[in-house]
């Protein structure tokens, strides 16, 4: 694992700076609803678990983590240990803690803090703005119509899809690298990049887990992914879902020409 993860920095050189996506706030609130736990009563070392396991995603990515990610997770194994602490009336439940005050208390008091602001920004983010509703016919875009009310999945989405990806690619019986330590060839981000825009151009639209067939290596799995990041920023695909938990699309957003002109533009020639 530490040779790939070495070999991925090396050879990719792209970095993604993670505090521009959503803060640990954000990632708690994201597993709390995925998982459908009461943010009153949060089930702490589960929870601890799950977010360690994004942290070390995100290194597995070459993420640069923002210091509040790692600030959060020092305080869930700060409460978690709170949590584990004796109880001195010999109560063995996690949250027995009925002489002192929940460790837990000032976390949630802070998600539903942070829960309500974002709501209240979403809400005014939806209220339509003179001038920002208003849109120019590109002929060089393709429109899509259909996917007009599709809802773009957050960072921590992406994330659990690519997860799921990298458990199929560890676990599949298919892949030729399973017990291999070292990979004697991966696809470069540039390449990746230049793939995925024709497979766009053929089929306009495709479910995120197609891009991933027939992938094996977990440096090609996670440059895949880091070339969908990067196609998203520079307006050449759309990220998409029609609800929560739901299948995650790719949509094109430029022909062929426009394309190979952004990416030209952004040193990215094949």
């Amino acid at each position: 694992m530490d040779n790939q993860q070495s070999l991925l920095q090396k050879d990719l050189r792209y970095t993604v700076s993670l505090d521009v996506f959503e803060g640990p706030l954000d990632l708690l609130l994201h597993l709390i609803k995925k998982h459908e736990l009461d943010i009153f009563d949060i089930p702490i070392a589960f929870v601890t678990q799950k977010y360690l396991e994004y942290l070390e995603l995100m290194k597995d990515l070459n993420l640069n983590l923002a210091s509040e990610y790692l600030e959060m997770a020092a305080h869930l194994t700060y409460i978690k240990s709170k949590m584990m602490l004796p109880n001195p009336d010999g109560d063995d439940e996690e949250d027995g803690l009925e002489d002192g005050p929940d460790p837990r208390e000032e976390l949630v008091r802070q998600l539903l803090e942070y829960q309500k602001y974002k709501t209240a920004a979403d809400d005014l983010a939806d209220r339509p703005q003179h001038g920002r509703d208003v849109f120019i016919r590109d002929p060089l875009k393709v429109k899509h119509e259909e996917d007009r009310d599709l809802a773009s999945p957050g960072l921590f989405a992406l994330m659990e899809a690519l997860k799921k990806i990298l458990e199929q690619v560890d676990y599949s019986e298919n892949n030729p690298y399973k017990n291999n330590e070292i990979l004697i060839t991966q696809i470069s981000l540039t390449a990746r990049i230049h793939e995925i825009v024709d497979i766009l151009q053929k089929k306009s639209r495709v479910l995120f887990t197609e891009l991933f067939e027939g992938v094996y290596s977990r440096i090609d799995v996670i440059t895949s992914f880091m070339a969908i990041l990067e196609m998203t920023k520079l307006n050449l695909a759309k990220v998409h879902q029609a609800a929560p938990n739901s299948e995650i699309y790719i949509s094109v957003l430029a022909d062929r020409d426009a394309a190979e002109q952004v990416l030209s533009e952004h040193k990215l020639e094949a």
